[in-house]
């Protein structure tokens, strides 16, 4: 088990399929992507992004910048300055490296002026911000200080606030479920003793009653830990765990009464009169980096199709082959398959099939195949399947990519017999 941890723990398995690294010159915390790591940053991204306009949310950029004032405002200075990158001077002002979006996605909302006819207004996006982590806890993408947020808040009325923080929850569930993941527990994180907590007990008890009708009508075992919640109201936390049973929050759900109050954030309700918003912050898939880290680990490098560097490797037998081999492989690409040609020149078919051995798909290209347009496709399981129409084979991979699927194939009776090729 000790010998398996090592071997699929993602900092040395994502350097060895060279998906991240890091360099002395650019920083601790601070990795970066190779071209391969960023494809699987960008399927996530653009997965979560589309499962998200789905549900409703609209998605803004905001600069990872703002004054210290803001942060004042919203009380990350008083309670979180600890975690934050020192000020900077400009222009005789002090700016700030964000240490969240929340507060930018206040003043958003606040920019314009809104009716209960529009609530509940969703936005999201995928920022960057900055925490100054110690050295000693940075590690390879699970801990590091320039962070890609997959975050979102929902700007709603006081009686709606129930109803959207479940669909939140409803859909971090989902998006597990396409990925893989499996969550070890759920987590109600409520304030503890000190002054890290904004001191306000009903506000406290407002919000923890919420979440905790949220978890329970949700059908979603979980337990109450103190000392957990971030400074400004309480969350359920999707807790996670890598192969050497370390436990990390992949995922949050949070309903917030102080930032409201502290950015008069309003809106106009049924009498004509001005109410006050409730915010809930909600994080489908967490960070980038943290989300991928997990993946690595949890399929060692041989990711779903839809998350694969490369999805299709063509494999012509010999040289005759290779224009139909190019051929099949610009079709995928045509349909935004992710694919490429292993020639003869890389040497025999066997040592080909075992370099490509964590692609989901093989096409081998013989002269049969050749001749009647055809592929004959091995799966990364093992399985070997009967030739078929190139197109077909393509329609049927590009249907399991965009399936967001996690089975490589759904039909048995296309099953060859083993001595095929």
């Amino acid at each position: 088990m000790c010998e398996e941890t090592a071997m699929n723990d993602h900092r040395k398995l994502g350097r060895e399929l060279n998906l991240f690294d890091t360099d002395p010159l650019m920083g601790a915390g601070l990795p970066y992507w190779l071209p391969d790591g960023a494809i699987v940053r960008q399927a996530l991204e653009d997965y979560v992004r589309g499962t998200e306009r789905r549900a409703g949310y609209r998605h803004v950029y905001s600069p990872v910048l703002g004054k210290r004032e803001l942060y004042e405002i919203s009380g990350h200075w008083a309670h979180y300055s600890e975690d934050m990158f020192p000020p900077m001077e400009l222009g005789g002002e002090e700016v700030v490296l964000r240490p969240s979006l929340c507060p930018h996605h206040a003043l958003i909302y606040r920019s314009r002026a809104h009716s209960y006819r529009e609530l509940p207004l969703r936005m999201a996006e995928l920022g960057g911000m900055y925490r100054s982590e110690l050295s000693g806890v940075l590690g390879g993408l699970t801990r590091v200080r320039a962070i890609q947020l997959n975050d979102g808040h929902i700007f709603c009325t006081p009686d709606q606030v129930a109803d959207e923080a479940r669909a939140a929850l409803a859909l971090i569930r989902e998006a597990y479920a396409a990925l893989g993941i499996r969550p070890v527990r759920y987590r109600l994180s409520l304030a503890g003793e000190g002054g890290k907590y904004v001191a306000d007990p009903e506000m406290w008890r407002r919000a923890a009653a919420v979440l905790t009708e949220v978890l329970e009508s949700s059908g979603v075992e979980y337990e109450a830990v103190e000392g957990e919640a971030a400074f400004y109201g309480p969350k359920i936390d999707v807790q996670i765990a890598d192969r050497a049973g370390r436990e990390s929050t992949l995922s949050t759900v949070q309903v917030d009464f102080h930032q409201p109050e502290r950015f008069g954030l309003q809106y106009i309700g049924p009498d004509g009169a001005k109410h006050r918003a409730v915010m809930v912050h909600r994080s489908v898939i967490g960070s980038m980096e943290r989300a991928v880290a997990h993946l690595i680990e949890l399929y060692g490098g041989a990711f779903p199709a839809w998350l694969a560097p490369t999805q299709l490797v063509v494999l012509p037998i010999s040289e005759a082959e290779r224009p139909r081999a190019a051929a099949l492989v610009q079709c995928c690409l045509d349909q935004g398959l992710r694919a490429e040609l292993a020639g003869p020149e890389h040497g025999t078919l066997g040592a080909r099939v075992r370099a490509a051995r964590l692609v989901p798909y093989q096409a081998v290209i013989g002269a049969r195949e050749a001749a009647n347009d055809e592929a004959a496709l091995r799966l990364r399981d093992g399985r070997r399947l009967n030739a078929m129409p190139a197109a077909e084979a393509v329609a049927r991979i590009r249907a399991r990519v965009e399936a967001h699927d996690t089975e490589l194939w759904r039909e048995a009776r296309v099953l060859a017999s083993e001595g095929q090729h």
